[in-house]
């Protein structure tokens, strides 16, 4: 049997994958910043269980060229079917990312990935970074507390204490939608499309 299995990294858990791990900082990052390798993760996630290689391909492929799978061209398919196979797999079950047993030709999960949590929040594309957001509603906050304290209209027509119940709920609000942002869209597995594909 050649199966492929190898679990290598930092056991102190310091990596990026959002809870301790055994997957070191680097190893975590070599393995997500390839678009296929992260769809593999995201795939095998939502699969809750073993792929063949087969169906692993047509979803990546489905994600990367951003179509249905029945409308994949079989040079789509094999295009990425064949990368899986030759350098993919192999080098995620080497990094102890996925157990990957060739002579089936079936992936899936090792228990240490199945446990982690991985993001992708800079590498979507298109989105205002939560920090550029927080800097912005500081700065609009620190506006409105000085307009209030030197008495300028308009920001003088509102009590302190309305602006302080505005600015405290507006970054409760925040908060919470940058929680469900991270942990419900950018962490792979969590929805049904990987969060760099393309919406409708």
């Amino acid at each position: 049997m050649s199966k492929t299995r190898s679990t290598t990294g930092d056991p102190s858990g310091t990596g990026t994958a959002g809870e301790s791990t055994a997957f070191s900082r680097d190893t975590v990052l070599e393995m997500l910043s390839n678009q296929r390798r992260r769809f593999v993760i995201h795939a095998l996630k939502r699969a809750n269980g073993e792929l063949s290689v087969s169906e692993l391909a047509e979803q990546v492929a489905s994600w990367e060229y951003d179509k249905p799978v029945d409308r994949l061209e079989h040079q789509e398919r094999k295009r990425v079917r064949n990368a899986l196979r030759q350098f993919h797999l192999s080098k995620m079950a080497e990094y102890g990312f996925i157990e990957y047993d060739a002579s089936r030709g079936v992936v899936s999960l090792s228990e240490e990935a199945e446990r982690a949590n991985f993001y992708v929040d800079s590498l979507t594309g298109g989105d205002v970074p939560w920090g550029v957001y927080y800097l912005a509603l500081s700065v609009l906050a620190t506006v409105a507390i000085g307009g209030v304290y030197l008495g300028v209209p308009p920001f003088s027509w509102i009590s302190p204490i309305g602006y302080g119940v505005f600015l405290v709920g507006t970054l409760l609000v925040s908060s919470v939608g940058h929680c469900y942002d991270n942990y419900y869209r950018m962490r792979l597995g969590a929805r049904e499309k990987p969060a760099e594909v393309r919406k409708e």
